[in-house]
Parts: structure tokens; C-alpha cells; sequence
């Protein structure tokens, strides 16, 4: 899978094209689907007022801005296309955060970042849960990711959620595990093994697993897997 770039913003208000402006963004590296620990973050002082309902959800205020770089900045602009490249960008509600850092862009002169280039989880998220609430919020207290480091709405810990949601989205922790027979096995092969009858063992195995492999077992599915695991299903039935 191609880098991707999960990515935020904060700004004075809502609306690019009345004048409002980008205060914070901040992007998250991903190399198939895993954080590669980089990221790039910066504070933008944005040349104008920050509206109070703005910055009662995000808590920036211009004082705080005061010695931030401008947007046209080599350190903000030119860094920030560095950062990603020819990236696929990832953003939650991306309509947004696309608007505003094209207006920004379209400011300079610069090329906007095409729609093509962006992943909404928003669409990904309403598609897979139709009707239900889709907030950023509400994701990672459905996919048991922690806000404990969430007191306001900044840009960089809401891409770190957000890396988490996507995937999740993408099919969650255990993506890697492909139980569906496919490319490896012809569709020979497949009716093949569909159709071969196996009968009963005469004789159960006795299991060769120690208590102690079973207890890493079950932790790393508590830990790691949470309630999404396969081994639950097989639990529930009496199998495990």
C-alpha cells in the first residue's frame, strides 16, 4: 500500500472563503497502515482574529500565535509540501481541511492539493455505520481508542486518533490475517479443498499448548486484539 498522511487543521473559523485561516496543522506519517513514528506540526499565526466559538473548541489564541510563523513561510508551506510528497492525505470531514489549505495555497500561488489525493474516514465511517454518529469523538469510543490526552481540539493528537480510526475503518488490527482462500490458490485448487470430505479423528490431539503460552495467548487478545478478535467467536462456541 502507497504512504498515506493522515492529516488536521485548526483555524480562526469555518468559512476559507470569508477570510478565516489555517492556525495549526499537523500530519501523521503512515507506511501501510502503520505509523512510521514521523509527523510534522506547526502553528501558524494566521493575520487576522480567531472567532470565540473557534477558539473555544480548539483554545488557540492569536497571543498564543504572536511569534508563529505565517502560512507563506519557507518553514510552514515549503516544509509542509516536503512532508507529503505525492501522499494520499487522510482527514476526518476532509471537505474541510482540503478548502482551507487550498485557499492557503491558492494564496501564494501555489497548486492546490487535488481531491483526487484525499481520503474522507467521515465517508468511510458513514458507509460502514449508516445513521450512527460519526464524530472523531464518537469513532474512537466505538473502536475503544483512548482520549484520555484530548482535553481540547488540537490538530496533532486528533491525527494520532484519527491514524487510529483509519485502521480500524481499514479493516482493523488484524487486516494481516487473510483467512479467504485467494490469489495464493487457484480456483481449482479452491473447489478442491471445498469439496474434499474429512472425516473425524478417531482420537483427539492432546493439546500441546502450556498454560503459560495460554495466558500470553489470551492477554495478547485482550491487549492487542480487543473484542474484534476471531478467537472470542470460537470462545463463545466452546471451542477454546
Amino acid at each position: 500500500m502507497a504512504r498515506e498522511i493522515v492529516l488536521d487543521t485548526e483555524t480562526t473559523g469555518l468559512d476559507p472563503r470569508s477570510g478565516h485561516r489555517v492556525i495549526e496543522i499537523a500530519c501523521v506519517e503512515l507506511d501501510d497502515l502503520i505509523p512510521t513514528g514521523r509527523s510534522f506540526h506547526r502553528y501558524v499565526h494566521p493575520e487576522r482574529e480567531i472567532d470565540f466559538d473557534a477558539q473555544r473548541v480548539h483554545g488557540i489564541s492569536l497571543a498564543f500565535l504572536a511569534d508563529k510563523p505565517r502560512f507563506g513561510d519557507v518553514d510552514v508551506v515549503d516544509a509542509f509540501l516536503e512532508f507529503i510528497g505525492e501522499a494520499t492525505l487522510v482527514a476526518h470531514n476532509a471537505a474541510f481541511d482540503r478548502d482551507f489549505i487550498n485557499t492557503e495555497l491558492e494564496r501564494l500561488g501555489r497548486a492546490a492539493l487535488h481531491e483526487r489525493r484525499w481520503v474522507d474516514t467521515l465517508g468511510l465511517a458513514q458507509k460502514r455505520y449508516p445513521g450512527m454518529y460519526n464524530s472523531l469523538d464518537a469513532l474512537c469510543k466505538r473502536f475503544k481508542i483512548s482520549l484520555s490526552e484530548r482535553e481540547k481540539h488540537g490538530a496533532l493528537v486528533d491525527t494520532k486518533l484519527l491514524a487510529g480510526v483509519y485502521l480500524e475503518l481499514q479493516g482493523g488490527r488484524e487486516r494481516g490475517f487473510d483467512l479467504s482462500i485467494n490469489g495464493a490458490r487457484s480456483s481449482t485448487q479452491a473447489g478442491i479443498a471445498a469439496s474434499r470430505d474429512y472425516g473425524p479423528r478417531p482420537r483427539v490431539l492432546a493439546s500441546r499448548v502450556t498454560e503459560t503460552e495460554h495466558l500470553l495467548h489470551a492477554a495478547f487478545i485482550r491487549d492487542a486484539l480487543k473484542d474484534a478478535a476471531v478467537w472470542l467467536q470460537f470462545e463463545e462456541l466452546g471451542f477454546a
